[in-house]
């Protein structure tokens, strides 16, 4: 039993031993990342000075931004590797890489997915900083675009994050792709209206709108009639961002109606007619009968 618990003491100590004499190396290793930290930072704004210089998509910029960080930070951990362990040398790192690929793969499956779709996503951008999209149910502005998600800024000013590799496999509405949107606009007149005037008054109306575009041109077109009145379709376009979408709809909807009421064109309630009968005193047999 003596013999066991010196031998356990033995290992402790060259344990503890072992662990003093690495304590400089890690002390280095420790420092060595810091510097990494420091240098990730002063790379970035090296790399976006260059690429703002040279490059005019914002999207590659923020691809070559992100890879120099990443790749400093790679450098950096290996460096720390081989200073806090001397005889692990840089083969056997990268031999461990290799070992430890599949299983690295499996574990990390999400994050290798979504950074790909991300590099490929900035390079060719499909949507770009600042454009307004629709994706996976979200509706905003692109504020980001990073190697595992994209930021988008919703209209009620709340942020969602979207993993790239969504975006990638999913059917993406770009709104700002163009630059004019059209917007359709319902409206109805009473059947007693002459439609040449009709359409005429909500021609000369919409056209006179502030942000409606007068290239494209305005359009109004009857599409059909309804049960209480005779549908118009005004169809007009502005410039493409949500707010410009807004703001002229309300503005063509309150001036379509004060043309209206000056033109005395009446725009309906829906109506609906009942026909009343006294069940008892109708016979459907006998009115079959009479009819023949």
């Amino acid at each position: 039993m003596e013999a066991l618990l010196e031998q356990i003491k033995i290992s402790l100590l060259e344990i503890l031993g072992q662990f003093i004499k690495l304590l400089p190396a890690i002390f280095i290793a420790v420092i060595t990342l810091l510097l990494t930290r420091y240098a990730a930072k002063a790379a970035c704004k090296v790399t976006q000075t260059l690429a703002e210089k040279t490059l005019k998509s914002r999207s590659l910029q923020s691809l070559f931004i992100q890879t120099s960080r990443i790749s400093v930070w790679i450098g950096g951990i290996i460096l720390a590797s081989t200073i806090a362990f001397p005889d692990l040398q840089l083969g056997d790192i990268i031999g461990l890489l290799g070992l430890g690929s599949v299983a690295i793969g499996f574990a990390f499956q999400d994050i290798f997915k979504n950074f790909l779709a991300g590099v490929i996503l900035l390079i060719q951008e499909p949507f770009k900083l600042g454009d307004q999209i629709v994706v996976d149910g979200f509706e905003g502005t692109v504020e980001n675009i990073k190697i595992r998600s994209t930021r988008l800024k919703t209209y009620e000013g709340e942020d969602v994050e979207i993993p790239n590799s969504v975006i990638f496999t999913s059917s993406i509405r770009i709104l700002t792709a163009s630059n004019y949107r059209r917007t359709d606009l319902s409206i109805g007149v009473d059947y007693t209206t002459s439609l040449e005037l009709a359409k005429s008054t909500f021609l000369e109306t919409v056209t006179g709108v502030d942000g409606v575009l007068g290239n494209p041109i305005p359009e109004v077109d009857v599409v059909g009639f309804g049960d209480s009145s005779i549908d118009f379709k005004v169809r007009y376009w502005t410039k493409p961002q949500k707010v410009h979408v807004r703001r002229t709809l309300s503005a063509v909807s309150i001036a379509l109606k004060n043309a209206c009421d000056d033109a005395k064109i009446t725009i309906p309630y829906p109506i609906r007619t009942l026909h009343y009968f006294d069940q008892q005193h109708f016979d459907e047999s006998v009115s079959k009968n009479e009819s023949r």
